[in-house]
């Protein structure tokens, strides 16, 4: 019974999650132009990128993520808005 449980939780754990992850998609061709361009404006370069149709209150139309980009010999995760305005750089 008490394997039951735990396959049971780890089941319904497993579907909570999948949803979240189908959210993220690669950049089209033209939205990678574009940020591109907003990523050299923040003083970087490369990094994998990505759009994320989250909306979430803060970000009603999603966001595009652009993690481990190269600024300044360090990587960063950079976040832009819709617009391809930076919203945040972290350090990673």
């Amino acid at each position: 019974m008490r394997a039951l449980s735990f396959t049971a939780a780890l089941a319904v754990a497993a579907s909570l999650t999948v949803p979240a992850l189908a959210k993220d998609r690669p950049a089209t061709d033209q939205e990678r132009a574009s940020l591109e361009a907003a990523v050299k404006s923040a003083g970087c370069s490369g990094g994998r990128m990505e759009f994320d149709d989250d909306k979430s209150p803060p970000h009603p139309s999603g966001k595009f993520e652009v993690d481990d980009a190269m600024c300044g010999g360090q990587k960063h995760d950079l976040v832009f808005d819709h617009d391809f305005k930076l919203i945040s750089k972290k350090a990673d």
